[in-house]
């Protein structure tokens, strides 16, 4: 079932050329920030609309980017390292063993980051200090991706080869819930507002939803070639998602009620709730887009 409303698209190039803006977040200061990985690059866009970007150096590619517990920014970076930055831009790094593949990354609820590693298969708690706890996934080779803090003070995510989300405490305890969908290849994991999560299935064309008591269900969106990659909930218990095949920015409710809507630009990734209550999404191609919806 497909829903109108009324809407306004707004776009804003980013700096750089083949930028590739891939992550966005609002950070602390009112402001959005967003990760350029084809530049090496951290942005920040004001309310203003007016940008600055800062230089991380050669390799870096950053990946996804969250609010740290400190008021600062941190995120992932293909160099095998966890980069933070300051709301006034200055930048550091801790390094991470060499093949680690760090990808996603959270506050937890204990006030360390926690981020996935791609590569080494784990889950990691990281302290703000750069202390760095690895938890061993019981899955081998399950490609852990996004994570996220649920209302249950765990945390969600998903591992996209193993075709199941897991859940871990604060401990590294894992616990793991096969898909009913065989090969759905999950991937953006969300926190609803109604205790349980939201997560995106790229390789079936699914939205899926678990409970914190591990209960799943999956929708089928109308284009199942969709991809859809990134998730975030909404404050009316339904979530936003990208969907990078369809070049469209979607949302569903919890009755599974479906409304997409066609993106300029390109290669929609990650999106988020602004400061301004519209939904912002990186577009790869080298954009960022505003959706603002009645």
């Amino acid at each position: 079932m497909t829903q109108e409303h009324s809407t306004t698209i707004q776009q804003f190039p980013v700096p750089h050329p083949a930028a590739g803006p891939y992550s966005i977040t609002p950070g602390p200061d009112g402001a959005l920030w967003f990760t350029l990985v084809g530049s090496g690059h951290i942005g920040r866009m004001g309310a203003d609309g007016e940008q600055a970007t800062f230089e991380l150096g050669d390799g870096a590619a950053p990946m996804v980017i969250t609010p740290g517990p400190d008021g600062a920014l941190w995120f992932t970076r293909r160099d095998d390292r966890i980069g933070r930055i300051t709301v006034d831009g200055r930048a550091t790094s801790f390094p991470l063993a060499p093949q680690a593949g760090p990808f996603g990354i959270t506050t937890g609820p204990d006030g360390a980051l926690w981020f996935t590693e791609t590569t080494a298969n784990r889950i990691c708690r990281l302290g703000t200090e750069g202390e760095v706890t690895g938890f061993a996934l019981p899955a081998e080779g399950a490609f852990p991706s996004f994570i996220t803090t649920g209302a249950d003070g765990a945390l969600w995510f998903t591992l996209n080869a193993a075709n199941a989300i897991g859940r871990a405490d604060t401990s590294g305890g894992v616990t793991v819930h096969p898909l009913p969908t065989a090969d759905a290849g999950p991937v953006g994991i969300t926190a609803g507002s109604d205790g349980a999560l939201w997560f995106a299935e790229i390789l079936a064309g699914q939205i899926g939803r678990i409970g914190p008591d591990g209960t799943i269900a999956e929708f089928p969106l109308p284009d199942r070639t969709a991809k859809p990659h990134a998730v975030v909930a909404d404050p009316r218990g339904g979530c936003w998602f990208t969907e990078w095949g369809g070049n469209r920015l979607g949302r569903i409710d919890a009755d599974g009620r479906v409304e997409r809507h066609e993106l300029p630009s390109a290669e929609p990734h990650g999106l988020a709730l602004g400061p301004d209550g519209a939904v912002w999404v990186a577009m790869e191609a080298g954009v960022l887009v505003r959706f603002a919806h009645d």
